[in-house]
């Protein structure tokens, strides 16, 4: 099969997003796959005309452009089938204000938010209690996200945030751990519970460091918290109309209670990534799990 492997970009996520678009071309091309990369930021205006040239898309962007549904909608205008969701899903799971609403529509546990579309007026002060998390509305790999335990904390994130251009969301700080559940087709994945090593939350260092957590594949967590992981991953990918596959992170906190952070409509896919890890212990390689998501987006594509 023609495959245009799509990476690059120009988001704070492109070097990640090249990194693991390599190791996606290797395992393609040992499957007897004829593979185009396709860096986005240098070849943009070629999309398209590339595109129809090619059988399949797989698009490993993070970050805008790729997870807002703009190389989605365009693909689908050269009618060249792609993996995942479409434009509307893809949208909406990247906008953390938004998809934080369709949670709690959908009856989903989420914690309170502010957001801040832009930098609030003088005299202005949050809502919810100290400490806080501070994340840009549309970022993802942990940039631009951090923890204000004061105003002087917040500012500084807040500041950086809104200097690049980005919405601020902020978040009360749950105890408790991370939990991560991948959906494949309309099948839940075993779940995957997260500890960082170097500091107390998964920042970037954490998540892209040599040793930087600890990811127990699959979570040593009763039976009940596993099932109900599942439950609400399915529940939230549905929600968010999305296709093919997703990533939905949690806090388990006390009690065995759980909070839903955010949908990854394109989340990491390197071997050694979350959504590999718990297809692997399906008894699924790498090289089988994109070629799963191949299969469902040609499927997609047919009903479309």
């Amino acid at each position: 099969m023609k495959i245009l492997l799509i990476a690059g970009g120009w988001s704070s996520e492109r070097e990640v997003s090249l990194t693991g678009a390599r190791g996606m071309q290797e395992a393609l091309v040992r499957r007897g796959h004829a593979v185009t990369f396709f860096d986005l930021l240098e070849h943009f205006d070629d999309l398209l005309e590339t595109a129809r040239q090619h059988d399949f898309a797989l698009i490993n962007l993070h970050g805008s452009p790729g997870e807002d549904g703009l190389v989605q909608a365009m693909l689908e205008k050269a009618d060249c089938p792609y993996q995942g969701s479409g434009p509307s899903g893809s949208f909406l799971a990247l906008n953390k204000a938004a998809a934080k609403q369709i949670f709690r529509m959908a009856g989903l546990p989420t914690a309170d938010w502010e957001f801040l579309p832009v930098r609030p007026a003088a005299g202005w002060e949050p809502r919810l209690p100290w400490p806080l998390f501070v994340k840009s509305t549309t970022g993802g790999s942990s940039l631009r996200l951090g923890r204000a335990a004061n105003r002087q904390e917040l500012d500084a994130i807040m500041d950086e945030i809104f200097a690049a251009g980005e919405g601020v969301l902020i978040e009360p700080q749950l105890p408790g751990r991370e939990i991560t559940c991948g959906i494949l087709g309309e099948e839940a994945m075993p779940p995957i519970l997260i500890e960082p090593v170097a500091g107390d939350y998964f920042d970037y260092e954490s998540k892209y460091a040599a040793g930087g957590a600890r990811e127990l594949c699959p979570a040593p967590v009763s039976p009940a918290v596993t099932a109900e992981v599942q439950r609400l991953a399915l529940a939230a990918h549905k929600a968010l109309g999305l296709k093919g596959y997703s990533r939905a992170d949690f806090i388990l906190g006390p009690g065995d209670s759980l909070h839903l952070l955010e949908v990854n409509t394109l989340p990491g896919m390197t071997p050694t990534s979350l959504v590999p890890q718990e297809a692997a212990q399906l008894g699924m390689d790498f090289g089988q799990l994109l070629e799963k998501l191949i299969e469902l987006g040609m499927e997609q594509h047919a009903k479309a």
